[in-house]
């Protein structure tokens, strides 16, 4: 009976996530209440999912992803991405082979909480959806695990279980060949077909972006040591070609040039008034080394405290009644009177020439502050100014690329080396970010995706409740039973299958441990080796494709993706049917039966 209802929870549950009602953390919760209302699951384990493993390590990595976003690696990666052709098909192709790379050595859920901010970049400044990228991204991520020991959890508890049977483990690249014609036929049909079946899907719209903001106009400062003394606007306007960015005015000998020719000789202080959006403007200050001006209000303090680590910038909009409303930063003296720093203006259709502070707000405009958290806090509601929503920002604060990525590469080699578990791992990098103040608890907290920790959280003791009643045993126990009626071939693929759908509902861990010995069990009976087989278990444990609770990868780029939970079905299902095609005969062929 027991069995039943968890059969007929599984079965609503999916049903509704596909359907989308209502959202699927809802749904997640639901199930689990039904289980244990009727007493399936416990009272006392009803949330325990929410402490386990998985749940712990998603959360650690969004925060790793924000980290290393802040960082400026991000921007590296993505600078050297964007010169890819502006073909999605050639982008996609490339993103997913840097991927699948990555994660043939390092933990799958690393490599996406690695790319998964450089996908969003590069997918913002194309002008298309994260939709079209991020999936691709995750399922590269999973392929990419098949072809080492290392890249993936299944395969190190298939070594380990033919150790006990046979007396010797796969090796680091046993899983190699087979692991490589699987994910180049799965990259392959995910960068020409796979990524047009994916609905064109929007993130959820914040403030900012519904505000569609468009650019700000900005003053950089030429330094005394810059390369750029001496040379021409026109120098400065190819070095940064790659990037969305404009000159619109120059400040040079006290005299402001509008639209300045491009043979107009640069001098050192000299004041450009640029124009850009946040994020290429950021690239901007990065790749030339000029300084953010902002205004000044004759404050001697004022470059200390642009650089200063402890700042936050944010995007504000006037408000009805503002006292901002018709005067200019240089009227409000924003530095000396309210502590903070105007770094831009933007006012869509208006492309400003005069200098920043200088220019009359109006009603509707949104301005680039900078200043200390908490003055912050305070100057906004005095002057009248919304913050937008989740738009914060870390623009022309010194860039610290070396201390994150080490941070995150002694944690993925901890786990490589089995000294730590990821969740421990990856946690204990959050915290080291923490106390070195890299990552503000604010900042940690914001980055958390809740209704995916929700969603993990609930459905993972529904998952233990088909094991628990006796279900996924039954399901095995039917497939021993077909081994003496199918041939070999066949079987082969109904173990591939079977652990490929216990995946996309279970841990994909906890289906390798139940499939392997069902495996072992019907090459007993056809009197074959057990090394296709248990390959076969392997491979069907990491092709987690159906559903975005299948691996911690798809879970992690439904939120940012704006996904449906029957998108990863309409793609998974194909991409499965490639997957089942090709490992079969690559099985057969390395591992003879």
């Amino acid at each position: 009976m027991n069995e039943a209802i968890v059969f007929g929870v599984l079965i609503l549950a999916l049903v509704l996530f596909v359907v989308g009602k209502w959202r699927y953390d809802i749904v997640a919760v639901l199930a689990l209440l039904v289980l244990a209302i009727v007493g399936i699951v416990p009272p006392e384990d009803a949330y325990k999912g929410f402490g386990h493993p998985a749940v712990v390590t998603v959360a650690a990595v969004l925060i790793l992803s924000r980290a290393l976003y802040d960082s400026g690696l991000v921007d590296v990666i993505a600078g050297w991405y964007s010169r890819i052709p502006e073909y999605l098909t050639v982008r996609i192709a490339a993103l997913s082979g840097i991927t699948a790379f990555l994660s043939a050595f390092m933990n799958n859920v690393g490599a996406v909480s690695l790319l998964l901010p450089v996908a969003i970049r590069v997918s913002n400044r194309s002008g298309q959806p994260p939709s079209q990228y991020l999936m691709p991204l995750a399922f590269a991520s999973l392929l990419g695990g098949m072809t080492t020991l290392i890249g993936t959890p299944p395969n190190v508890i298939i070594s380990n279980f033919r150790d006990e049977h046979v007396g010797a483990a796969f090796s680091m690249f046993d899983f190699t060949l087979v692991g490589l014609a699987v994910t180049g036929a799965g990259a392959l049909f995910i960068a020409l077909v796979g990524w047009r079946l994916i609905p064109t899907r929007q993130a959820p719209v914040t403030l900012g972006g519904a505000l569609d903001i468009e650019t700000y106009m900005t003053e950089v400062r030429v330094p005394e040591d810059s390369r750029f003394v001496g040379k021409l606007v026109r120098d400065v306007e190819e070095f940064v070609e790659e990037e969305d960015v404009s000159i619109a005015g120059l400040l040079h000998q006290g005299t402001v040039h509008a639209a300045p020719s491009s043979y107009q000789i640069i001098d050192a202080n000299d004041i450009l008034i640029v124009e850009a959006d946040p994020e290429e403007l950021r690239t901007f200050v990065d790749q030339t080394g000029f300084e953010l001006q902002g205004s000044r209000d004759m404050q001697p303090d004022l470059d200390q405290t642009l650089s200063s680590e402890d700042v936050s910038v944010v995007e504000a909009i006037v408000a009805a009644d503002s006292p901002a409303e018709g005067r200019s930063a240089r009227d409000l003296r924003l530095h000396s009177e309210f502590g903070v720093n105007l770094l831009g203006v933007s006012r869509r259709g208006t492309r400003f020439t005069r200098r920043v502070g200088h220019i009359n707000f109006r009603l509707g405009d949104v301005l680039l502050i900078q200043g200390k958290q908490e003055v912050v806090q305070t100057a906004l509601p005095r002057l009248g100014l919304l913050p937008l929503a989740e738009r914060e920002l870390r623009i022309g604060q010194r860039r610290r690329l070396l201390f994150p990525l080490a941070v995150f590469a002694g944690a993925l080699l901890l786990t490589s080396f089995g000294i730590l578990s990821v969740q421990l791992s990856f946690v204990a990098a959050v915290v080291v970010l923490l106390v070195t103040r890299f990552v503000s608890l604010e900042s940690a907290y914001q980055a958390i995706d809740w209704p995916v920790i929700i969603l993990l959280g609930a459905m993972i003791p529904v998952g233990e409740a088909l094991e628990t009643t006796g279900g996924a045993a039954r399901i095995a126990g039917t497939l021993a039973e077909l081994g003496g009626f199918l041939p070999a071939w066949a079987m082969l693929g109904v173990i591939l299958v079977t652990t490929t759908l216990l995946s996309a509902v279970i841990n994909n861990a906890a289906a390798v441990i139940l499939m392997a010995p069902i495996g072992v069990g019907v090459a007993g009976t056809l009197g074959s080796s057990i090394d296709p087989f248990l390959m076969a278990v392997a491979i069907g444990g990491s092709s987690a494709f159906l559903t975005p609770i299948g691996h911690q990868s798809n879970t992690i780029v439904m939120g940012p993706g704006g996904y449906h939970f029957g998108d990863f079905l309409r793609v998974g299902f194909p991409l499965e049917v490639v997957i089942v095609a090709v490992a079969i005969p690559s099985i057969m062929w390395v591992w003879p039966m």
